[in-house]
């Protein structure tokens, strides 16, 4: 198509180019022992990883546009990174004008084949067209992948999730701010949430003010799975109602600069009492098991070995359930610890030691007749140890005390 055209290719001059945004030589040693030539990026989070934190705001809601969808592209060779290409909506030029978007050479392109079009012209160029590509295949729609298998017939295509995904796992301090502020945030809504409403609120109405507060703080809303009472049914609905006695779990996503704060906090309308005290202090106390091993050099398995013994002795131990998953950019991300994780994905870092810069939700859940117990928190590994974000109201929160 027009778009993909030479006469609109546009370049950075190596005096007006602003710094690179990531670490080339990390990235060169993964793709280096992945045996990778070069990278078509294709996700949202990955590109916008690579990209020092852009993405592109006309798109942020949908990607539909016309007869098809916005399909952002990255072309990355392996220790070159001055031959970089992006591929996205002409209107990014604006972006690029500002020096918001940092990129050696831009192509505007219009949906899913021209885009790979423009891709696998520029790997064509570079003397690629038999190499080692690493490519998302789940962010990848069917035009784009019809057009790589046509044009690339004597190129080897791999899946490059998992050395993407090894190359975001250590976050520099700036992402460990970015979650920490996003963590602290969610927190803080919810704290507002139940202190600001009585006894009678549907779980869809104290869902939506979550929201808001949320927003409020600067956040991007993503989520709020929501209980109140005895019922374990985590969708807000009109027909919840969180009444005088009953607990309320609050779990919720929350997203700044793009880096997920994913918590969970509990609430109640009045005092608990002992059985309630309890539950919650043994979901706390396994919680705090889980975080003993963490620190640098340690195993990914280790945090699991460590919750063996709480879970054991529990009297809830056939109920209880328990993971550890990376977080960042997004949810279930990189360290992965466990098989028994409800997103299924394989155990692949259990044996591989933490690094100080790794971020961990770490999260209990009993389901017990009293309601829908919980705690989720964020944690950091460090060199000697963690360092957890928003780690604050978890214990019972006390419902309408501004109201």
């Amino acid at each position: 198509m027009s778009e993909t055209k030479e006469a609109k290719r546009t370049k950075t001059s190596p005096d007006a180019a602003p710094p690179i945004p990531f670490d080339t030589e990390r990235l060169d040693a993964i793709l280096d022992r992945a045996g990778i030539d070069a990278l078509i990026v294709s996700s949202k989070h990955n590109i916008q990883y690579i990209l020092g934190g852009y993405r592109f705001f006309f798109f942020n809601h949908a990607d539909a546009a016309g007869v098809g969808r916005y399909v952002p592209l990255l072309v990355y060779q392996r220790g070159n990174v001055d031959k970089t290409l992006y591929t996205g909506n002409y209107m990014e030029h604006f972006e690029r004008d500002l020096g918001a978007l940092w990129a050696p050479d831009f192509v505007p392109s219009w949906y899913g084949h021209s885009a790979m079009q423009t891709a696998v012209d520029h790997l064509k160029r570079l003397g690629l067209a038999s190499g080692r590509i690493g490519i998302e295949p789940a962010f990848l729609g069917v035009d784009a992948a019809d057009v790589l298998r046509k044009e690339l017939p004597r190129a080897e295509i791999v899946d490059a999730l998992v050395p993407l995904e090894r190359f975001r796992a250590v976050k520099s301090p700036k992402e460990l701010e970015y979650l920490r502020a996003a963590s602290d945030r969610v927190v803080d809504s919810m704290m507002t949430v139940i202190a600001e409403h009585g006894a009678g609120a549907s779980t869809r109405e104290l869902a939506e003010a979550l929201r808001c507060q949320e927003v409020l703080r600067g956040l991007e809303f993503d989520y709020c799975l929501i209980t109140a009472g005895t019922s374990h049914n985590r969708a807000p609905s009109d027909k919840m109602v969180w009444g005088e006695g009953d607990v309320l779990s609050l779990d919720s996503g929350g997203s700044y600069k793009g880096y997920v704060g994913d918590l969970c906090r509990m609430g109640i309308h009045g005092e608990p009492d002992a059985e309630l005290e309890e539950l919650l202090a043994e979901v706390d106390a396994i919680q705090q098991a889980a975080r003993t091993p963490i620190k640098e050099g340690a195993l990914g398995s280790d945090i699991y070995a460590a919750v063996e013994e709480p879970l054991r002795r529990s009297k809830h131990n056939n109920v209880l359930e328990f993971v550890a998953h990376g977080m960042g950019l997004i949810t279930h991300e990189a360290p992965r610890l466990s098989t028994e994780a409800p997103v299924p994905y394989p155990a692949d870092h259990a044996k591989l030691p933490l690094e100080a810069g790794m971020v961990l939700s770490i999260e209990t859940t009993l389901p017990h007749r009293r309601g829908y117990i919980k705690l989720e928190d964020t944690v950091a590994v460090t060199k000697t140890g963690w360092d957890a974000f928003g780690d604050r109201g978890r214990g019972w929160n006390r419902g309408g005390t501004s109201v």
